[in-house]
């Protein structure tokens, strides 16, 4: 899910190239800008990668947060201070993504490979992972790699093979134009205003997701933006993410899978949108989450599944309460 940029899935910009960049025609005077999550931010080496990661600290187990395609760690900016400092929380961003080296390869094997990088680097043994969307690649392969190291292993939207065939047929159909329109590229106020306006409308405060948006462009001289991932990044993530196919056979450790209601916000756009939306959903996403959730359950033994209101797009921040809620009563639960 995806969005060639977008603030939720990221799972299909890729496959839609961006149009060109139009140069802003006065370019805005720079402000400061601070922000004001309560985390450390860091760079670490793994294979020949430079990955950006934040640490908010807290005490307890230490838990492992995994964005999705297209995405960056600063999506969970509004959902750790949810957690209530129960643990250690540590996010990165994926090779490609964010503020961390734009090289591939982006197969799984070599994503896991970065994980336990990350991990080492920081001195970490053993954490719990949770993953979002493209992120349930990786904690299904590690848990399944590296049992040893991982406690508990939770899929937020994530619960979903993406390389299944159902996935790519869906999204060939989108109802939604996961691109943004080039004046959305003229400045960071109209790609703001373009993210928040087609996959998060029903957030009421932006300052929630300031550090997110910001950290999904660079922005030239001039006030224009580039979306990050690039667009060849992206269509290599892309096509990484769709010849991957998950073995939850061989996943050991406890697992919760938390399901959104829909994909996308059902109040985003005009009715004619959101017609269209709801007809997609019913002919696509809604079999193929049924579908997901059945297989889970079949062959991840013990997985424990649930579902919060909201949609895919806007996960952890339409949810974050009943999200929070879920994870701290899982992870902290007796083995």
């Amino acid at each position: 899910m995806t969005k060639r940029r977008a603030g939720a899935l990221l799972l299909v910009a890729a496959a839609c190239g961006s149009p060109r960049e139009t140069p802003a025609p006065n370019p805005p005077a720079k402000t400061a800008w601070t922000d004001p999550a309560p985390h450390q931010e860091g760079f670490i080496a793994a294979r020949g990668a430079r990955l950006d990661y934040l640490d908010w600290g807290g005490s307890g187990a230490n838990l492992i947060l995994i964005h999705g395609l297209g995405d960056n760690p600063h999506v969970f900016d509004d959902l750790v201070p949810a957690l209530g400092g129960k643990f250690r929380v540590v996010a990165y961003a994926r090779r490609g993504h964010g503020r961390s080296s734009k090289e591939g390869p982006f197969d799984t094997a070599t994503l896991v490979a970065d994980l336990t990088a990350v991990m080492d680097s920081l001195g970490i043994g053993k954490a719990h992972l949770a993953g979002w969307s493209m992120g349930g690649n990786e904690i299904t392969a590690m848990a399944a790699m590296h049992p040893e190291r991982v406690g508990r292993i939770v899929y937020l939207d994530a619960g979903y093979d993406w390389g299944d065939p159902a996935n790519a047929a869906a999204f060939k159909d989108v109802p939604v134009a996961l691109a943004p329109p080039p004046g959305a590229l003229n400045s960071l106020d109209a790609y703001r205003a373009w993210q928040l306006a087609v996959f998060l409308p029903s957030l009421r405060d932006p300052s929630r997701v300031e550090a997110y948006i910001r950290d999904l462009v660079d922005i030239q001289p001039n006030g224009a933006v580039h979306q990050v991932p690039s667009d060849s990044v992206s269509t290599a993530l892309y096509e990484a993410l769709l010849s991957s196919h998950r073995d939850y056979t061989k996943v050991k450790v406890p697992a919760l899978a938390i399901y959104a209601t829909v994909f996308i916000d059902s109040t985003a756009g005009d009715s004619g949108q959101r017609a269209r939306a709801a007809a997609w959903e019913q002919q696509h996403m809604g079999p193929f989450r049924i579908a997901s959730m059945q297989r889970i359950k079949r062959e991840l033994r013990g997985v424990e599944t649930m579902t919060v209101p909201g949609s895919h797009m806007g996960f952890v921040f339409a949810s974050r309460a009943e999200i929070a809620s879920a994870m701290s009563r899982f992870l902290s639960a007796p083995e």
